[in-house]
């Protein structure tokens, strides 16, 4: 029996024994905690504690662990003497409550218990920090939150300005203005216990507070509570406005700040003024003392009163014109009339006797400094900031103005000559703002000829940006006189001699200038075309800029003024046709008869498309060959009128990918042709995608449509070049997976594709998904020859994504010379039109002879954006090589990258590569890009490096 208890014994300690290490295999991670416990009792020292806890603020803290690891650290807090330790534990609290998925409530009572027995202001400041951070956490917590204002409030009677900053920001940043804190804990200068007083006239006893620290704390905490939300009372104003003088660069910035918040929420209040028995509107009043700051002493504070002027658009129209005017009112008063003053007199019964010197002078001692019917600061405020040391003042300035002539005519018709003055600026960023606030509220001014000459002194700048944004500045803006026009037409003509590189800027901005003063431009024609009414003139050079630009500038004159061409030479009607065909975006076609050219573009556009949406069937014998004409037409039509280039691309586009897929079909060319074909047109399919915009969603569902045509005949030569059931399988399923997408993503459009391959494709979905993948192929095969042709309707605009390469222009037959594995550089200056997001989008293509290809990304500091829908790069690619025994043409050209699931699954790396045998990869090819630009061939020489 013993033997039997004994051996029960034996096997109940081994079971107990097997138990322990289980337990201790559950415990997955270490305890943060007990680590930290650990550490700090080792601590010997102040020094070594704070290693300690400076080493395990660098490591995470998991949300469940944050609890305990609080613990530990109060502990230790209660324990420590040391200053420092207790400033770095209260910091690691604040940082701690931060923790993702940690709700801090449960710390609450001991972080505020921490406040009550601690001496050393720093630490304290630095608890009133954390619970700061804690209260941020739990803004629905109405208890905890009344709490926590509760110490705020006790604590702002402090000595130490820190803990009072840190009650203000508690205050400023979880108080309320409806709910009035308590008597017991209402305190501050002078506070009476015996009322109860709101947040805000707490906050604003501290405005007057002798630290400058805190009185900035103070008005920031008031706009805190602005900007949560909550309506600043307006009896704050009087208090902002006397902060002002402050003598503290960031009191009054805050106190700028805080009188433009008021000036927002009651600009139609009226206030009175000093030493007057007048009244004004708040926000000319503030408008009148934020003026004033711009002459502060501050630079900082200079640059944001002048960014705020610029907001304040509800400012009575004289007070916005004093800002241009340096002249004072007389001591800053009203001077009354004289029927003012006689009535004043008549009713006292007192006459000037005219005996004694100055006998009807004002009785009463006047004192000018009080006297600020309009401040002194309003008057010229804005010439003060145009003019300021700072350059960061005068642009605040300049972009000021803008924002306020933009609403006030009037106001922009005063402001012109002082921008015009600023093109004159030392700093080129102040010269280049300047351009582009003019060009902005051109509408709104007509440049006289002596503004004009100022404006086009700075065509001589060698900045690029200026020059080109100068160029965009006249393209929108008018001039007054026919002499505007000659002297532009001068000053442009020396820039494109200057500086040959502007040349299609130059063309450009006479273009838009042409087209903007017809009637200016008429009288000039014959000087400008050196004609003559009886005798034949010489006939100019077509290869000179300058007479291209004279063309461009009278062509497009000539648009809008029909008597204009009567004035034209034989010569100049053939040089129209020559530039009509060879720069047909910048030369108009001028109007003939009482049809426009562009209406009778959109009409031929939409009968082309009438016509081949006529047919049902691509295979009828001739359907081909008027595809093709078609696509020739649309083609040409784009060239000739830029307005509809990129409707009339589109349907070019998407015509040439129908024909691409009838082409396929024929069962004479599936030996070879249908793989050749596919490979070297797969980019068209991309382009539809990819390379317009404006697109609407029955388009978009149009192109996704003829997109799983291509699909489907890719599925189904992967079925026949490639034989094996696994291959094809998993082809089949992703086809599958693509219909499916479709159906989901253009529900709404499935009406409107009656007959077509993807509504055939959707009747079968039941029988594909069930089906073999030998017998889907089969069926897409029929389908693809059953499908209907579907008719494409134009959104009102499409833009085709383009790129131009001005530099380099490929003419130079003088190669780069460099050593051989030394690079050298090759700039590049190119224009985009409507490419989305160029900065991550765009990319520079290099081509070497042997077949390498290099892409290159432009920084996003080399886009520049001149106007709208248009983009300038300026950037610089590194070429190198090995040597070469003669000089080689590289290409260089622009592409577009694009992401898109077909890019990432086999429409990228189609089934057919293996199939083409020893082919090489066309250069074309590559993944995920699209050719944006024509390439550019640039000779270059790599010599051997000398020994």
């Amino acid at each position: 029996m013993s033997a039997h208890i004994n051996h029960v014994v034996v096997v109940l300690q081994q079971v107990s024994l097997e138990e322990v290490p289980a337990k201790k295999l559950r415990l997955t991670k270490p305890s943060k905690s007990a680590a930290l416990h650990i550490d700090l009792c080792k601590a010997t020292s102040p020094t070594d504690a704070l290693q300690y806890l400076l080493s395990f603020a660098r490591r995470p803290v998991e949300a469940e662990s944050v609890e305990g690891v609080v613990r530990i650290l109060l502990e230790h807090y209660y324990k420590e003497s040391d200053n420092s330790v207790r400033l770095k534990i209260a910091s690691l609290l604040g940082l701690l409550s931060k923790t993702q998925g940690f709700a801090p409530d449960c710390i609450v009572d001991d972080a505020i218990n921490t406040l009550n027995n601690e001496k050393s202001h720093q630490v304290l400041a630095q608890l009133l920090g954390t619970l700061l951070i804690i209260g941020t956490q739990l803004p629905d917590k109405i208890a905890v939150v009344q709490r926590l204002i509760d110490v705020a409030c006790k604590h702002l009677s402090s000595t130490y300005f820190g803990v009072r900053n840190k009650c203000l920001q508690l205050l400023g940043c979880l108080g309320t203005v409806d709910k009035p804190l308590s008597k017991e804990t209402d305190a501050g200068p002078g506070a009476q216990t015996s009322h109860v007083r709101d947040v805000q006239s707490v906050i604003s006893d501290y405005f007057q507070d002798q630290d400058p620290r805190v009185r900035t704390a103070a008005i920031k905490a008031m706009l805190q509570l602005h900007e949560r939300g909550m309506k600043i009372q307006q009896t704050i104003y009087n208090q902002a406005c006397k902060l002002l003088s402050d003598d503290y660069e960031q009191v009054r910035s805050a106190a700028v700040q805080m009188v433009w918040v008021l000036s927002q929420l009651y600009p139609e209040s009226i206030v009175p003024i000093p030493s007057s028995n007048e009244e004004i509107r708040l926000v000319d009043d503030s408008f009148g003392k934020i003026c004033h700051m711009v002459s502060d002493g501050s630079w900082v504070v200079r640059v944001q009163a002048a960014k705020l002027l610029g907001s304040m658009h509800q400012v009575s129209p004289h007070f916005l014109e004093q800002t241009l005017d340096k002249k004072l009112m007389s001591d800053l008063r009203r001077k009354r009339t004289a029927h003012e003053r006689a009535k004043e007199l008549y009713a006292s019964g007192e006459f000037s006797s005219g005996r004694r010197w100055a006998d009807d002078a004002p009785k009463e001692k006047v004192d000018t400094s009080g006297v600020n019917l309009i401040d002194s600061g309003a008057c010229g405020a804005f010439v003060h900031g145009l003019e300021d040391e700072m350059y960061e003042v005068r642009i605040s300035a300049v972009e000021a103005l803008c924002s306020l002539a933009q609403s006030s005519p009037s106001f922009a018709e005063k402001c012109l000559d002082f921008l015009v003055d600023m093109f004159n600026d030392e700093i080129e960023e102040v010269r280049l703002q300047s351009i582009h606030v003019l060009r902005q509220i051109s509408t709104h001014i007509t440049l006289r000829e002596d503004q004009l000459d100022t404006v086009l002194a700075v065509l001589e700048d060698s900045s690029r940006d200026i020059r080109e944004a100068l160029h965009e500045l006249l393209c929108y803006t008018n001039v007054s006189t026919k002499d505007c026009i000659q002297l532009a037409l001068v000053e442009l003509l020396k820039n494109l001699t200057k500086y040959p590189t502007d040349r299609n800027s130059v063309w450009k901005c006479l273009k838009f200038l042409g087209a903007r003063h017809p009637t200016l431009v008429l009288p000039i024609v014959p000087e400008l075309l050196s004609t003559h009414p009886y005798f034949d003139t010489p006939e100019p050079d077509m290869d000179d800029p300058a007479y291209i630009a004279v063309l461009v500038l009278v062509f497009n004159a000539a648009k809008s003024c029909p008597t204009m061409p009567a004035l034209f030479s034989d010569h100049t009607f053939r040089h129209y046709a020559y530039l009509r065909d060879s720069l047909s975006h910048l030369v108009p076609h001028l109007r003939v008869r009482n049809l426009s050219a562009l209406e009778s573009a959109q009409n031929f556009l939409q009968d082309s498309l009438v016509r081949v949406s006529a047919l049902q069937n691509l295979e009828t014998p001739g359907a081909q060959d008027l595809l093709e004409f078609t696509i020739r037409d649309l083609l040409r039509l784009g060239e000739l009128q830029t307005e509809l280039a990129g409707s009339a691309d589109f349907c070019a586009t998407y015509l040439h990918c129908q024909l691409l897929l009838t082409k396929a079909l024929q069962e004479k060319l599936w030996t070879m042709a249908v793989p050749l074909c596919l490979k070297q047109n797969w980019l068209s399919f991309d382009d539809l995608e990819f390379l317009y915009s404006g697109l609407e969603t029955q388009q978009i569902a149009t192109i996704h449509n003829i997109r799983l045509q291509a699909k489907a005949l890719q599925l189904i030569l992967t079925a026949r070049s490639k034989p094996g059931v696994d291959r094809v399988l998993g082809a089949c399923e992703k086809f599958l997976q693509d219909v499916e997408s479709f159906q989901r993503l253009f529900m709404t459009e499935l009406p409107h594709f009656q007959d077509s391959f993807v509504e055939k494709l959707l009747e079968l979905m039941p029988r594909l998904t069930t089906c073999k993948p030998l017998d889907l192929v089969k069926i897409l095969q029929t389908t693809l020859r059953q499908s209907g042709f579907i008719h494409l309707k134009l959104p009102e605009q499409i833009h085709r994504a383009s790129a131009t390469i001005i530099e380099p222009t490929g003419e130079s037959d003088n190669p780069l010379k460099f050593t051989t594995g030394l690079v050298v550089a090759l700039d590049i200056d190119a224009t985009l039109e409507h490419v989305q997001d160029p900065q991550t989008s765009v990319k520079v293509q290099v081509l070497y002879p042997d077949g390498q290809s290099h892409i290159i990304h432009p920084k996003p500091g080399d886009f520049r954006t001149p106007g709208p829908g248009r983009v300038r790069l300026i950037t610089q690619v590194y070429l190198s090589h090995s040597a070469w025994t003669e000089a080689c043409q590289i290409e260089v050209r622009l592409l577009l990258a694009y992401s898109s699931s077909s890019s990432k699954q086999s429409a990228s790396k189609p089934a057919w590569n293996e199939s083409m045998g020893g082919l090489p990869t066309s250069e074309s090819c590559i993944e995920s890009t699209i050719h944006l630009s024509k390439p550019v061939k640039v000779f270059i020489m790599p010599k051997p490096a000398r020994r």
